[in-house]
């Protein structure tokens, strides 16, 4: 399966970090995201281990537990990993695929490199990620 420019904007733009951004915007963040094919059963990171990448399923299920529970299940459109392109902390999660899987992969690298070229970007994932944390801080 070849994931579509389209298909990858709509992917992209559904995630809160992204959704302040325009459409030419979000062409440059699709423009970073490899397309990747995850057999079933495959670690897509641990929880615990430091984290540097971004998944966004296009096909295919995951299940993302905490200390060994199980906290939800992932399916296409869902996401994994975002806070990791910005942040270098541990992994809150193991997710871990339950199907065959396809999808979009961002690393912080990339990342990095796009927000240093892109102000207007880093802008506004940066209001995005205040908004998210508003609610509980002080």
């Amino acid at each position: 399966m070849i994931v579509r420019r389209d298909q990858k904007l709509r992917l992209i733009s559904a995630v809160p970090l992204f959704q302040a951004c325009s459409q030419a915007e979000l062409a440059r963040i699709a423009s970073i995201a490899e397309q990747v094919e995850l057999p079933r059963g495959e670690v897509v990171f641990r929880e615990g281990e430091p984290g540097d990448d971004f998944y966004v399923l296009v096909k295919g299920t995951a299940d993302v537990r905490t200390r060994k529970r199980h906290v939800r299940s992932l399916r296409a459109g869902d996401f994994a990993g975002e806070i990791a392109l910005l942040l270098d902390a541990s992994r809150t999660a193991t997710v871990t695929t339950t199907s065959p899987v396809t999808a979009l992969h961002v690393t912080r690298k990339g990342f990095s490199a796009l927000m240093d070229v892109s102000p207007k970007i880093q802008q506004k994932i940066l209001l995005a990620l205040a908004q998210r944390v508003a609610p509980t801080s002080l």
